[in-house]
This record gives C-alpha cells, structure tokens and sequence, in this order.
C-alpha cells in the first residue's frame, strides 16, 4: 500500500526529477500503522468493507457513553447534547436522534462559573445503562448541572427512542459535572452504583448508590477511604448463589503517601461493597458499611526482588466464563515512572482476589508508621461481610446492616484496607509493551476457540484514534509466551485518544468510540494474509486457518489448519509450496544518482520476520548478502544508501525469514546515474519549477550529506513539521535559509532506529516511502 505523501514535499535525492512543493496548506493526515501484511490506514479499512464511521448529523458527536445492546440489536450512543440510537443490522439506515441540550440559563451561568463554553458548557451524555426491559438510564453534565432521565427504547423488534421529560431530576451523585473526569457506574437490581466526585470543584470523591426505592448511600468523606480516586470500572459479581451476598467492584486508582516519603504516589486499586449494604443504625448512617479496598498490583519481577510496577490502572474488562462467578479479570496499567514508559495487561482470578478481602486488615498506628498486618481481635460478623444465610452462624443472624453492632462498624471505618496486595495471575504480567509512541488506554478481550485450544485476543486502543490487536502464545512444553501483534488498525483519520471499545463475539465487531464518533470494525479480515498456506499459518491469527484453498475464518466444525509454532513449510508442502515459491514479485526500477543518497523500500509482512538484503550484479547469477556499514544502513523500512557509488548497481531482493519460511517482499532494480548522465537528461525538468521555488535546480549539486538522512529522519507523526522542513530545504532560494536548514538537523539528537528526539521530546518514525518509484 502506498504512502500518501500528498501533504509532503518530494524530497528526492532518490530520483533526478525537480522536487515540487506543495501549493495547499498542510491538512491533517492518518497516522498508518503497520500489521502484519502491511498497513490499515483509515482509507484502507473504508475501502476494504472492514470499518463503517458515525460522526452524528452534525458533523461532530462529541462522543462519551456507548452502550451495545445485542438482545435489541441495538447502539445507544451519547454525545454533545444529543443521544442516538442505532440498529446493528442496518447501521447507516432508521438512525433515530434525541436532541437533549441544557436548560435554558444554564450554559451561562456555567460560563460564569469560569468553565470554558466551547469544550464545558453543553449537555454531555455520560451515562447510558439498561435500566429494565423497556428503558435506559441517561445522564449528562447538564453544563455542569447533571440531569438524568429515562429513555424508553421499547421492546425487541420496535425501534422506539424517546426521552421522558417527566422524569427528568437532578444527576447530582449519579453523573460527573464535566465531559471528562473519571467515572464509572453499573446497574444492580434497579440501583445505580457510581464511582465519581459529585461537587463541582471536584473536591467530593465518593462510590454512591442512588435511583432505587432504599434510602442513598455512599462512602464517607475520608482520605483513608478514598483518595483523589480516578474510578475505571464497577461490575456485579457474585460470590456464590445467595442473592444476599453479592457485591458490587470498583476499580480504581488513588493517591497515597507513604511513611518514609512526603510525596504522593499512585496505586490501584479494587475496593467491594455489598449490595444489600443499608448503613449502620447509629454509625456509619447512610454510609457504606462493608466497603474494603486493596491494592491492584501488576508488575514485573526483576533482579534482587525489586520490582517494576505499573500502578495507573487505565482500563478493565470483565471476561466472562461459564461459571458467572468466576470472570476473568483484564486489567491494562500504564506507567507513572519517569524513568521509561509503557503499559502492561494483567490477568487476576477472582479467587485470588476473594483471598485476599478474607485475609488480614492493615494497620498502622500513624501517618509516620509503616503499614503492618493487624494483629488484634477482629469483631464479629467480620467487617466486609455481607449479611446473608450464607455468612451468620447458627442463632446469631444478621439480616441487615443496621442489625450489626457499632464495634464492628467502628473497626469497618478505622480498618478499609487490606493488608495483602491482589496479584496477577502467575505473578507477571501477560503482556508488556514498552516500544510504543502512543500510550493504551482501552481494553477489551474476545476468548477464540481454534484447532488447538483457545486463545485470547486482545484489542488495544491506543491515544491516538488506532487499535491493536494482540495474541499472546504460550509456547509448546515452556512457560515462556510469545506475543504478536497481529495488526494495527488506524481508526480515526485524526489521532485522537480512544475513550470507549465495546465488543459483539455474536456480530464478530468492534465498536470504538472518540470525540470524534463511533467507528464499527470487523474483528478479522482473513483474506489479506495473502493467498498461500504458509502466509496464513504464519500470520497466527485465532480467528483465520488454511481451508486448503484459501485463508478464511476458523470453523470448529470444518477441517481447516491452525499452526503456532511448528514449520509452517512442512505444514503446507501437501499445497505445493516451496520454500521461494512466492519470489515472483514485480520487480521496480529506480534511479539513483552517483554521489547521492537512495533508499529501497521493503517492509516485512510480519513483525516477528527478520530481513535480509541480496544484490545481483548482472552478469552474474550469483545473489551475494548486502554488506551494511556506515555508508548502506539496513531501517525497519529497508536499504538506505547514504552515499552511491557506481558499483551499487544491480537487483536487489529483500527476503523475510520466519518459522523457517522464506520468501521475497520486494525486487528492485537500481541503476546509478553519472552526473553527465543527469546534465543531460534534466533540461525540460528544470524549466518546470514551482513558483515558490523560484531558482533553477542544478543538473549535478555537489553531496550535501547534512540531508541524506532526510528519510530517516522524517516523521508522518507531525507533517506539517516535515512540510516546513521541505520548503526549507528544498524551495529555500537563498543560502542562508540553507545554511539554517543544515544548523537545525545538525542539532538533532539522532537516536536509534532512526528516531529524533525533538525539542519538546516528540519521538517521530521513518515514513514506509519516500517518493513514488
């Protein structure tokens, strides 16, 4: 797939033809990410049916809440004053809209209270929840005055979407006051329970529980309870089959000062309430009774037994089992140390997390104490504990809260942490991704069956409107795992962060959502793992297998190939595949000119590949190994040549070795031009400049070796930068303007793999091509 360049100027030191510069202003561009057989940019999800956008009817959604309702086959999607609501099965079609703007006054006196009217004072729908068979709960900002009301959806098969003004109150404990600060919340029997600040000077952090027929509730305003939270998720899970004992989670992150330090640090964490929870009777009324908290922990073992943590918790995804009360736990970190950056997903059991809210409370005796297991009598019932049949002892029963004694709700305020961390399965992180420019921020996880067992796909929504798509492989007779990146899929045309994913394993799609809109996107797109046995086998994606004629969708049921680890090459001999049969590449020409730099493209078409360069020099037959060294440099984007010389000549072929597969990617053939050569070819070329490069080009300008690193150097990250440094260097008519151009590389900190560090810190990437060949 071709780079679009549109945007750039075409440096090309590859070529003799006149470089042109660009008359419009630069636009913004998709940022293209690699997968494994090449690309998706946003164009080529479009083109191939893969990906269908909503942006609203008017241009912009402003988007914030989704909520994917499968028995419906319905999307409800909240934004910028406005609600939508969308079938699954004819998305472009019977799109049905609820405008719901603020109350009249209200924008103002939110633009009075000093909030920003352009991004703060509207009616931002933050909260969309099935709240029976025929409603869905909403809330919104309001202009930071938070409403909520119900929207009656109808029942199955109607499409019915309308907002109930008579229920309209205040969203006050229910819904944050502006677009973007944390929240999270889930329906349990009729009752919301959110995690939230519910003041407008976000100075009132609490997990409430309103919308019911009981009395509210929420936590009390301490520090030890919670502390500058920033809440990720909430779920139901029950501990067992008595209703009485279920409890509603809520992870998050939280600031925490240590005894040895007076700086604040972040942790995760998961803190428990129970859902019959009443409040005590004179203490603790209307306050949560059973709330505990424990630490989140997802790191790495290192040397010496310290650790690398990664403590901000961005993301969580419940993935559901068989057995309702044993989900899966995802959980995706981010990293606050400012020694790297990275991210990591986490796998926690709900039996490991149960152990440790039945395990020892913490205790320390002050703030200048170090926290220690409390070793005292704990009260009876247990603090924490739900009052149910499945918890009282025999002729001592507690049907309520209000019921327990005030020395248990005394020990529940003074004790809310627990003293053992909740650590990952196997003790390490699943997947750690320490090499990327963008951060994670959203998670979701489809569990495939394949011919040899079941593997979990993750997909990763990145800061920058992409997604990856990621599998974890545990190798054969190891503990070891191998992850692979299957693909990266550009989303949004403009990088804006990822702020919601839902998943439909019954639609095989994805919904993503940004600022920006909603995008749906196939989960699979088998077909563009090439069309040989080997190329699909390699590409290790669960969801596509080898069906003897093609690569296509995985069917439990039909005799199809799925291989991990073994030889793909001997796996797919019985299909008549050698080792070089897919060497019939087009071949292209290119035009290098002597003392000038040239750049051959070849980018692998998996990431796990390695490369190798082989030249043949007509007349010989004989393919001998590209030699690099500080003249020819071998980039994950191909051969960069920052000087030619005349015998540089020849077909150069770039093959890929994975699994002991071989094949080639790209054949090129290069011929290098004497300067007398281009004196005589440019003439005509030199007349057809552009008018902002108003000086004619020389025929042969002597070796400028400041520039030849151009294409490593470029970054499709930041065009407009890159377009600047176009017209700097190539339509600068003065020698100054030169001059400064050179000054400006010249202070770059050139780091590895042709990365630069740029003043602010941005890390930019090589384009995939340079100019059209």
């Amino acid at each position: 797939m071709p780079w679009d360049i549109s945007v750039l100027c075409h440096i090309n030191p590859l070529h003799f033809s006149v470089p042109r510069c660009p008359v419009d202003p630069p636009r913004p561009m998709p940022l293209l990410l690699q997968h494994p057989m090449g690309f998706w940019g946003q164009h080529e999800l479009l083109g191939t049916n893969r990906s269908v956008l909503f942006f609203g009817h008017r241009g912009f959604l402003g988007f914030r809440s989704l909520y994917l309702d499968e028995y419906r086959d319905r999307l409800f999607i909240g934004g910028k004053d406005v609600l939508y609501s969308l079938r699954l099965d004819r998305a472009s079609t019977d799109t049905k809209e609820i405008y719901w703007p603020p109350l009249p006054g209200q924008t103002e006196e939110c633009f009075r209270k000093g909030k920003d009217p352009a991004t703060d004072c509207a009616n931002y729908v933050r909260l969309l929840q099935p709240y029976n068979r025929t409603h869905l709960l909403a809330c919104g900002t309001g202009a930071c005055h938070p409403v909520c009301t119900f929207i009656y959806v109808g029942h199955r098969g109607e499409h019915a979407f309308n907002l109930d003004p008579g229920s309209m109150e205040s969203g006050r404990g229910r819904c944050p006051h502006e677009p973007d600060r944390a929240f999270a919340s889930t329906i349990i029997g009729g009752e919301l329970y959110a995690g939230l600040t519910a003041d407008f000077l976000g100075r009132d952090p609490g997990i409430f529980r309103s919308t019911g027929t009981r009395a509210a509730l929420r936590t009390e305003v301490d520090q030890r309870l919670l502390n500058d939270p920033k809440f990720v998720a909430a779920y139901m899970i029950p501990d067992n089959d008595d209703q009485d004992d279920d409890k509603a989670y809520f992870f998050f992150t939280e600031k925490v000062v240590e005894a040895d330090s007076k700086e604040h640090t972040i942790v995760s964490r998961v803190a428990r309430v129970c859902v019959n929870d009443a409040g005590g009777q004179r203490v603790l009324v209307n306050k949560w009774s059973t709330f505990n908290k424990a630490r989140l922990v997802c790191s790495v073992p290192g040397p010496g037994g310290i650790d690398t943590h990664f403590d901000e918790l961005e993301d969580v995804f419940l993935l559901r089992t068989k057995d309702g009360k044993n989900p899966e736990i995802y959980a995706l970190f981010s990293t606050v140390s400012h020694v790297f950056q990275g991210s990591a997903v986490c796998v926690y059991r709900m039996a490991d997390i149960r152990e440790v809210f039945n395990g020892p409370f913490a205790h320390r005796d002050s703030p200048l104490h170090q926290w220690g297991a409390y070793e005292g009598r704990v009260p009876y019932p247990r603090p924490g504990v739900c009052p149910s049949k499945t918890t009282n002892q025999p002729q001592r029963p507690y049907r309520s809260t209000k019921e327990l004694p005030d020395e248990v709700l005394h020990f529940a305020r003074a004790h809310p942490l627990m003293y053992r961390p909740v650590r990952p399965r196997h003790h390490r992180p699943l997947l750690v991704k320490t090499d990327l420019q963008h951060g994670l921020r959203q998670l979701v996880v489809d569990r495939v069956d394949t011919e040899d067992g079941q593997h979990d796909v993750l997909f990763l929504g990145t800061d920058a409107g992409s997604v990856l798509k990621v599998v974890v492989l545990q190798k054969q007779s190891s503990a070891v795992t191998e992850e692979v990146v299957l693909e990266e899929l550009q989303v949004f045309k403009v990088p804006v962060p990822i702020t919601q994913m839902e998943i439909s394993v019954k639609r095989q799609k994805l919904y993503v959502g940004a600022s920006l809109g909603v995008a749906q996107v196939r989960l699979h797109q088998c077909k563009s793992y090439g069309t040989a046995c080997a190329e699909c086998c390699l590409a290790r994606d669960p969801y596509c297998a080898w069906d003897g004629t093609a690569c296509t969708r995985y069917q439990p049921s039909g005799k199809r190939r799925y291989v991990r680890h073994t030889s793909s090459v001997h796996q797919c001999l019985d299909q008549n595949l050698t080792v070089d049969d897919l060497e019939h590449v087009e071949e292209k020409v290119l035009y290098g000119m002597e003392h000038n730099s040239t750049f051959l493209e070849c980018v692998p078409r998996s990431p796990q590949a390695s490369v190798q360069w082989f030249v043949q020099r007509p007349p010989d037959e004989q393919r001998d190994e590209v030699k690099t060294d500080e003249r020819v440099l071998q980039t994950e984007q191909g051969l960069l040549f920052r000087q030619l010389h005349r015998r540089d000549a020849g077909i150069y072929y770039c093959k890929t070795l994975e699994h002991g597969f071989t094949q080639t990617v790209a054949k090129t053939a290069l011929e290098v031009l004497g300067g007398e050569q281009l004196a005589r070819a440019t003439p005509r070329q030199r007349e057809d400049r552009h008018p902002l490069c108003p000086e004619p080009w020389l025929a042969a300008p002597a070796p400028k070796t400041w520039y030849k690193d151009i294409l490593h150097l470029a970054s499709s990250a930041d065009r407009q930068r890159v377009e600047e440094q176009c017209l700097r260097l190539w339509c600068g008519h003065r020698k100054g303007k030169m001059a400064k151009g050179k000054h400006a590389l010249a202070g770059m900190d050139v780091g590895k793999k042709g990365r630069v560090a740029k003043p602010q810190g941005e890390r930019i990437r090589v384009p995939r091509q340079a100019a059209a060949t």
